[in-house]
């Protein structure tokens, strides 16, 4: 039986990273630092956006449905925990791990200064040049945390499609997946939660792109 597993804006949130972090790591090496920046602020209104979403979002987006302490993750993977709809106690965690990663790396690319001062984040000059110039150091040695955990996230779904058989990609797209008989689906958010969501992200956003 097919249910409803993601709703669509965690599904977009999730894509959209798919393709900023690449595209940020590309204009960031090419020193293309008037695309970078705005790429960052994407990422960060997605981010302030999905912080937001776990708390009002659908019932498979929200933190509460899938960080669950360590016992629940233990017991996940000896099998003594029966698959759950949405994230697993243990993958759950990987999540968390991943936006805390993201939100640093963003973080840092904020306050992050050049030599010249004239491509630097929006709040570098809340702090000294030589700090922000530390910062910008720790904004892209921090990149590389972000590789392994990107790393450890691709290589769960594929043991999961090559030993457990199963597609943990495809739902991510469809916003469905297979379920035993009788699995109640995710429950829908309302569309005003949506937009208050998205209206506060977008305003953060701006008003930490317009220097705080």
């Amino acid at each position: 039986m097919r249910v409803k597993v993601w709703d669509a804006p965690t599904r977009v949130f999730h894509w959209a990273l798919v393709v900023l972090i690449p595209l940020s790591w590309w204009t960031a090496e090419q020193e293309m630092f008037d695309l970078h920046v705005p790429l960052g602020l994407v990422t960060l209104g997605l981010l302030l956006f999905r912080l937001m979403w776990g708390l009002v979002g659908g019932s498979t987006a929200r933190f509460a449905a899938f960080v669950k302490g360590p016992r629940a993750a233990i017991g996940y993977l000896s099998g003594r925990v029966p698959p759950v709809l949405g994230h697993n106690p243990f993958g759950g965690w990987s999540v968390i791990a991943m936006l805390a990663a993201l939100a640093t790396q963003v973080g840092l690319g904020l306050f992050a200064g050049d030599e010249d001062g004239l491509e630097s984040g929006p709040l570098a000059h809340l702090v000294s040049y030589d700090l922000a110039e530390e910062i910008a150091d720790l904004h892209e040695d921090m990149f590389n945390v972000l590789l392994v955990l990107i790393a450890l996230h691709v290589a769960a779904i594929l043991f999961y499609a090559i030993v457990r058989r199963r597609n943990l990609v495809k739902p991510m797209i469809t916003g469905s997946d297979d379920a035993p008989e009788g699995t109640p689906p995710m429950r829908q958010a309302p569309a005003w939660r949506f937009v208050l969501a998205a209206g506060a992200a977008a305003a953060a956003t701006l008003w930490i792109a317009a220097g705080a």
